[in-house]
């Protein structure tokens, strides 16, 4: 399937990122139908098409008033594997959040590594980031080790920071600060631009590296 909708693309060894578009709802309800995968989220799981329909048409928007740049991950060989993106922006602080999940089939494939090298190209030298951060719940221990294993810095808990499920859970705060990406492994990565970020993202270089 072609990367359409904001016709772009990020290529890595063994992965593309692309902007979901509704032709896409069937993969994501597959991916996101079960239960483990969306345990620790305030949605899911996905039970009809129409939930993932209006996720992709909602990003759209959001998409164009620069505030969250959410991506497929698209395995070149096995085929949509999941979201990971871009939320939080802060244009003056030089800093967003990224998030990130997975149909079950792809957890430790090393899917997750190298879609965070993307996803940190995208951030540090595409959008002139100083920082990521990223949120796991103190109790899913595989995200956790997923985010530090990627060279993420644990730096502390948010007390009753988000709340789903009837009630409110603690978060784990990490962060990713630009040196360190340039000293570590993801950077190392090979990682292609195809096509324009879409109009409010592709503004952020240049405002940025000029404040």
């Amino acid at each position: 399937m072609s990367y359409s909708s904001a016709s772009m693309a990020l290529h890595g060894p063994t992965l593309t990122l692309r902007p979901p578009c509704p032709e896409d709802a069937p993969d994501l309800l597959a991916l996101a139908g079960d239960p483990e995968v969306t345990r620790w989220f305030s949605w899911g799981p996905y039970t009809r098409i129409e939930e993932p329909l209006t996720y992709v048409e909602r990003l759209e928007a959001e998409r164009e008033r620069g505030e969250r740049l959410d991506l497929l991950v698209v395995h070149r060989e096995h085929g949509a594997a999941g979201i990971t993106g871009l939320s939080e922006l802060s244009i003056r602080d030089r800093r967003c959040v990224v998030g990130t999940w997975f149909g079950r089939r792809f957890w430790g494939t090393g899917t997750n590594r190298e879609s965070k090298a993307i996803v940190a190209h995208l951030a540090f030298a595409l959008l002139a980031m100083h920082r990521i951060g990223s949120y796991s719940n103190p109790e899913n221990v595989r995200s956790t080790r997923a985010l530090v294993g990627v060279g993420f810095r644990h730096e502390g808990v948010l007390r009753d920071w988000h709340r789903h499920g009837g009630r409110h859970h603690d978060v784990n705060v990490f962060g990713l600060l630009r040196e360190e990406w340039e000293a570590g492994p993801l950077a190392a990565v090979p990682v292609r631009l195809e096509g324009e970020l879409p109009p409010a993202f592709a503004a952020l270089g240049p405002a940025l590296s000029g404040c």
